[in-house]
C-alpha cells in the first residue's frame, strides 16, 4: 500500500478571512468611538482675526445668556434659535463664515460646548474661541 506524502504546506485563507473581517468590525466601530466638537485649532503662534471678513461674533454671558453680533448689528438669541440665525448669516454672505465664540471666564463649560455644538449642526466649519493675551 502506497502512504500519501503529507503537505507541509500552511493554508493561509482562513487568516485572511479573519484579519478581513476584524478590519470592517474596526472600520465600523471607528466612528462611534469619537465624540464631540470639530473645532479647526491654530498650529502655532495665533494670529489676528483677517479684516476682509468680518467675524460672527457670540458671546455667552456668566449667566448663560447667547448674543450674536455680526457688522454691527447685535441680537439676544436662544439656544435652540442659534443655528438658525448663523444659518442665516452664513447663507447671506455667500463667503465661508468665520465664527468667534467667547465665553465668560466663570461661565459654566457646558453652555459654551452647547453653543459649539450648536454650530456644528448648522455646518459651521470654521469656529474660533475668543481669548485674551495674559496679563490683560
Amino acid at each position: 500500500m502506497k502512504r500519501r506524502r503529507l503537505m507541509a504546506e500552511m493554508n493561509v485563507v482562513p487568516y485572511i478571512d479573519v484579519s478581513l473581517v476584524l478590519l470592517v468590525i474596526f472600520m465600523l466601530s471607528a466612528p462611534l468611538l469619537t465624540q464631540g466638537v470639530n473645532v479647526n485649532l491654530p498650529k502655532g503662534v495665533t494670529k489676528p482675526v483677517s479684516d476682509k471678513i468680518p467675524p460672527v461674533l457670540i458671546s455667552v454671558t456668566r449667566q448663560g445668556a447667547i448674543s450674536v453680533q455680526y457688522k454691527g448689528h447685535h441680537s439676544a438669541v436662544a439656544l435652540d434659535d442659534l443655528a438658525t440665525a448663523v444659518g442665516h448669516i452664513a447663507a447671506a454672505s455667500h463667503d465661508q463664515v468665520q465664527v468667534l465664540v467667547g465665553g465668560d471666564a466663570h461661565v459654566d463649560y457646558g453652555k459654551v460646548m452647547a453653543v459649539m455644538a450648536r454650530l456644528q449642526e448648522a455646518g459651521i466649519s470654521h469656529v474660533g474661541l475668543l481669548t485674551r493675551p495674559e496679563g490683560h
